[in-house]
C-alpha cells in the first residue's frame, strides 16, 4: 500500500532540503512556470505537464544493477518530498549507456520503488514514467544548437590522448588541437557520428568551457561517444549516445522538475549541470526557472558494502547465492530476507537527511526492522538446536493441548494451541549437566516451566541417547488454578516430537564481519566510501548457517513471504524461493536482541 499522505506542517522530520522546497513555495517559484521553448518533449510527455505550481522531484536510476539500502534512501527522500508537499516526483531511467542496461534491471526497479509502498502516477491516474533514451532526438537537436553556437565541438584525439590533456587537481588542461575547428565542420562531423560513419572511439563531441578551470568537469567534457551497440528500447536506431552529464540535468529541465536531488558525490558536476541547462535556457530551448541541484549525504553504513563494482564481484565469484542473496544489501536481497519497507521507511526517517557524510550503524537499521516486525509478526514456538526431552511420569501415548497467545501485545489475536506428548524438542542450550554461576535453566535438581505447559524437574541426562529425563507435576499445567503455586525462575520452549515440523531454516547474519570492510584501520566518523584494502578478507564465514529446526506443526501451512516471530530467536520469513505448499524453508530476517540487549516479548 502507498506510504500515507502528509501534509507539509506534519512532515515527520524537518531538514534543509524541506527548508528550501518551503522557502521555494513561500516565494511562489513556480507558481507562473508553463511549457515553452523548443523542440520540446514528445506529446506523450506534455500530458504530464500539469499544475506547474507543485513540485516535482524525480528518482533517477541507471538500469544497470539491483538496488540497494542506498537506494531505499533516496526513493524514500524523493518521493516522500513530493508526496508531503503536494507534488510529482517521476520515476526516471537515465538509460544512456546500452551496454550495461537490461529490461531486467527496469522490472526490478519498479518493483522495488512499489514494494517500497511509493507510486509515480499522479491524482488523475497519470503515470509519470520516463526514460531519458525519450528524449535522445531532444538532446541530440540541442547538441547540434550548442555546435552552431560554438558551445561544443567534435574532437578526435583517442582516448589516451584527451586524458593526458586533461591535467590534474592541482595542473590546468590543454585545448585540443581540434578545439578550434569552425562550427559547420563540427556540425558535419556530429552528423556524420549520428549516421554510423565512424568506428567507436573514433569522434567525441565536447561542450567547450574551459580547459583551465579548477573544476574538471568543466574541462570540456563529453556529450557524446560513438557506440555501435543496440539499446534496450531504441533498438539499433542510435549508434552515439549521450554521456550522463548531458542527458542528466537537461531530462531534468525537460520534464520540469524543481528539486533535483542527488548525494554528494554530484557536488562537483553541479557547476555542469548549470551550464549545460543556463546555455540551452538562453537558447529557448529550456524555459525557467531551470531545476536546481540540492546534494545530501549518501548512506554510509557499516558492515556492507554498497560499491555497485563490489556487489558485482559478490556476485560473479559466488561469493554470496545471487543479487537477492538474503545477505546482500540490494533490496531484492533485503525482501527475500524479510525487510519491510515500512522499516525501511523508518529507517530513512530516523537516521534523516545530512549536508555532510557520517557513518550509520547496521544496528539502526536491524532495530527499525525490530520495530515493524514487533507489530505484526504472530509468535511460533521453534527449536532450532534441538535436545531430546522425556518427561518420564508423563503417560506413553498420551498428548494435550496448551494454550498459547498468538501475540502476548494483542489479546485481539487470540491464541492457539499447541500440543503436548511425553517427548518433546528442547534447546540444547537449555540444558547443562554441569550449570554456570546464574543458569535459572534445566540442570539435574532444577526445576523450569516448559513454556504454556508445566513445571518440570531434571532428574538425569542419558549420554548414550543425548536425552534428559525429567518429571513433571500434573498440577502447575498454565492457566489452570493453582498453577503457580511452585515458583521457578527458569521458563524454557519447547515442540512436541510427535508432532512437530522439520524444517530447513538458514540463519542469517552480517555479511561482513568489520564495521568498514577493506579498511585497514577503521574509518573515523564522517568518512566517506568504503576501504579499499582486502575487503573481501572481511568476509563474515558465519554470515550463513543452514540447519534443520523442529518447529511448532502449525509453521508447516505457513506460506511464501510469511512473516514469523519464532519465540526467544527473532522474526524468520518463509522463504519466496523455495517454500513449497506445505514445505515452507525459513529464513531468519533479524534476531531479537536490540543494540541495549533487550528483547522483545
Amino acid at each position: 500500500m502507498p506510504a500515507p499522505a502528509k501534509k507539509p506542517q506534519e512532515a515527520s522530520t524537518s531538514n534543509f532540503i524541506r527548508h528550501i522546497v518551503e522557502a521555494d513555495l513561500a516565494a511562489g517559484k513556480y507558481a507562473e512556470r508553463r511549457w515553452g521553448g523548443r523542440p520540446g518533449p514528445a506529446k506523450s510527455h506534455e500530458a504530464a505537464l500539469i499544475d506547474p505550481a507543485k513540485i516535482r522531484t524525480r528518482f533517477p536510476p541507471e538500469p544497470n544493477g539491483y538496488l540497494h539500502y542506498g537506494h531505499a534512501k533516496s526513493i524514500c527522500l524523493n518521493f516522500g518530498l513530493a508526496r508531503d508537499y503536494g507534488g510529482i516526483c517521476h520515476l526516471r531511467f537515465d538509460d544512456t549507456n546500452p551496454t550495461k542496461e537490461e529490461r531486467e534491471y527496469v522490472d526490478s526497479i519498479r518493483d522495488a520503488v512499489k514494494w517500497l509502498g511509493f507510486s509515480w502516477d499522479d491524482e488523475s491516474g497519470g503515470a509519470h514514467e520516463y526514460y531519458a533514451s525519450d528524449y535522445f532526438e531532444t538532446l541530440y537537436r540541442f547538441a547540434e544548437e550548442l555546435v552552431e553556437r560554438d558551445l561544443a565541438y567534435v574532437d578526435s584525439l583517442d582516448a589516451g590522448e584527451m586524458r593526458a590533456l586533461r591535467g590534474t587537481l592541482t595542473e590546468a588542461g590543454h585545448n585540443s588541437p581540434y578545439r578550434d575547428r569552425p562550427p559547420a565542420e563540427n556540425l558535419r562531423l556530429l552528423r556524420e557520428m549520428r549516421a554510423g560513419k565512424h568506428a567507436d572511439g573514433e569522434h567525441v563531441l565536447r561542450a567547450k568551457i574551459d580547459m583551465a578551470s579548477g573544476n574538471i568537469n568543466l574541462r570540456d567534457p563529453a556529450m557524446y561517444r560513438i557506440r555501435h551497440a543496440a539499446h534496450h528500447r531504441t533498438g539499433e536506431q542510435w549508434c552515439i549516445y549521450p554521456t550522463y552529464d548531458w542527458a542528466h540535468g537537461v531530462s531534468d529541465a525537460l520534464e520540469n522538475i524543481t528539486h533535483s536531488i542527488c548525494t554528494l558525490e554530484f557536488e562537483d558536476h553541479r557547476p555542469l549541470y548549470d551550464w549545460f541547462n543556463a546555455r540551452l535556457a538562453e537558447a529557448g530551448l529550456l524555459q525557467r526557472p531551470l531545476p536546481q541541484q540540492i546534494e545530501f549525504a549518501r548512506l554510509n553504513l557499516t558492515y556492507v558494502v554498497l560499491s555497485k563494482r563490489k556487489l558485482v564481484q559478490l556476485v560473479e565469484e559466488k561469493h554470496v547465492d545471487g543479487w537477492d542473496d538474503p545477505r546482500m544489501p540490494t533490496l531484492v536481497g533485503a525482501r527475500r530476507r524479510g525487510f519491510t519497507p515500512e522499516g525501511f521507511r523508518l529507517f530513512a526517517e530516523r537516521i534523516g537527511v545530512a549536508k555532510a557524510d557520517s557513518w550509520i550503524d547496521f544496528s539502526i537499521l536491524e532495530d527499525c526492522m525490530r520495530e515493524h516486525l514487533n507489530e505484526g509478526a504472530p509468535r511460533r514456538m521453534a527449536v532450532l538446536d534441538p535436545l531430546k526431552l522425556v518427561i518420564e511420569n508423563y503417560p506413553v501415548g498420551r498428548e494435550e493441548e496448551c494454550e498459547a497467545p498468538n501475540h502476548p501485545q494483542k489479546p485481539d489475536w487470540g491464541k492457539r494451541k499447541v500440543l503436548l506428548s511425553r517427548e518433546l524438542w528442547i534447546e540444547r542450550e537449555d540444558f547443562a549437566e554441569t550449570p554456570p554461576k546464574g543458569y535459572f535453566r534445566l540442570f539435574p535438581g532444577n526445576k523450569v516451566r516448559l513454556r504454556y505447559g508445566y513445571v518440570i524437574e531434571c532428574i538425569g541426562y542419558d549420554k548414550a541417547t543425548d536425552t534428559v529425563r525429567c518429571t513433571y507435576d500434573p498440577e502447575t499445567k498454565s492457566g489452570t488454578p493453582g498453577a503457580e503455586k511452585i515458583k521457578v525462575k527458569g521458563n524454557i520452549h519447547w515442540v512436541s516430537a510427535r508432532h512437530a515440523y522439520a524444517a530447513e531454516v538458514r540463519l542469517y547474519d552480517r555479511l561482513f564481519k568489520v564495521p568498514h570492510p577493506g579498511a585497514k584501520s577503521p574509518l573515523p566518523l564522517g568518512g566517506e566510501g568504503e576501504g579499499e584494502g582486502d575487503w573481501l578478507q572481511d568476509l563474515n564465514p558465519d554470515s550463513k548457517k543452514v540447519i534443520t529446526a523442529q518447529l511448532e506443526p502449525a509453521l508447516k501451512a505457513a506460506k511464501a513471504q510469511e512473516g514469523i516471530q519464532f519465540e526467544r530467536h527473532g522474526y524468520f520469513l518463509a522463504d519466496r524461493v523455495d517454500s513449497k505448499p506445505g514445505a515452507p524453508k525459513f529464513n531468519r530476517t533479524v534476531t531479537l536482541r536490540d543494540s541495549r540487549n533487550a528483547i522483545h516479548r
